[in-house]
């Protein structure tokens, strides 16, 4: 098995769970609140332990309440931290989300540290082959420190898998240090400017961004599926049919189950099949790694699924 890195945030989410998402100038009373650890790297960090991945994970939080808690719970679940920052100026970052009954939310995130986390806070020590095989990189960091690890990752003859979220635009340069690009439809238009809205139109966008460089696409499809460009294949591997409750981290959960398969030698297609199993199981629970399952309930999910055929 590879092992893992995962560079990327570390927030506290503030949650609030309605009937429906509140428009504009509008308040909601009632409602059930929950504070859970959250931010796009550490809930990638902490499905990819979860699920029997080798993870060390860097990230940069505050010197407060919300960074130690964050940074306990993380040697808890068996990540490794030691190259991981803390920040004696800038607060560990937050994120207040609002959850429907449907499972659908909207996020405002106040980065913090995650915000100042440079590119020469990346150590030479996390490029030693002895350490990793596998980059996972997001985009709740500063986007230099992004494009600075892919590029000398990929050089040193990484894989880089990169989940370009939020939605940002990227260079080309930056496209072709990449093994494999994860966006949803939304994000997949803002790379290619291809709408994304069916199968058809998620091949044109993967192969745009296969002609720009990255070697292998998997564009995320919510309870459809994945559409997957890779190899020679592309195609959609379907999605779990599962009654959603919360989807804040199944993005999350499906690119640390992706990164886990792949490092244990998994064919990209397989390695969809697994994330999509991880995924469904989350969002049928509340928080964001809270949501994240462990490894023995995604092989109950195989034994059902054989068990009904």
């Amino acid at each position: 098995m590879s092992k893992i890195i995962v560079i990327g945030s570390s927030n506290t989410d503030m949650v609030i769970k309605t009937n429906r998402l509140p428009v504009p100038g509008e308040t909601i009373l009632g409602g059930t609140f929950m504070m859970n650890a959250g931010g796009k790297g550490a809930n990638q960090a902490v499905a990819a332990v979860r699920l029997g991945g080798e993870v060390t994970f860097v990230t940069k939080t505050g010197n407060d309440i919300f960074g130690e808690k964050a940074m306990q719970q993380f040697i808890n679940e068996g990540i490794d931290t030691k190259y991981s920052i803390k920040d004696p100026v800038n607060p560990s970052g937050v994120a207040l989300i609002n959850v429907d009954e449907n499972g659908e939310n909207c996020i405002v995130v106040a980065p913090g540290a995650n915000g100042t986390l440079s590119k020469n806070e990346i150590i030479d020590k996390l490029f030693d082959h002895d350490l990793s095989d596998l980059f996972l990189l997001q985009l709740e960091i500063p986007l230099d420190t992004v494009e600075y690890t892919a590029k000398r990752a990929a050089g040193k003859g990484y894989r880089v898998i990169l989940n370009p979220a939020p939605a940002s635009a990227l260079s080309d340069e930056i496209l072709r240090s990449l093994y494999l690009i994860t966006p949803n439809e939304t994000e997949a238009e803002i790379l290619t400017g291809i709408r994304v809205h069916d199968v058809s139109s998620a091949e044109k966008a993967a192969l745009k961004l296969n002609e720009k460089g990255v070697k292998n696409v998997v564009i995320t499809m919510g309870a459809t599926g994945a559409y997957i460009l890779c190899g020679g294949i592309s195609k959609l591997i379907p999605g779990n049919s599962v009654k959603a409750i919360d989807t804040t981290a199944a993005g999350d959960v499906f690119n640390g189950a992706l990164t886990v398969a792949l490092s244990e030698g998994k064919t990209i297609e397989d390695a969809v099949h697994f994330a999509n199993k991880a995924a469904s199981i989350s969002v049928t629970r509340m928080g964001a790694q809270a949501s994240a399952p462990f490894r023995k309930e995604i092989n109950l999910v195989t034994l059902k699924n054989n068990y009904s055929t």
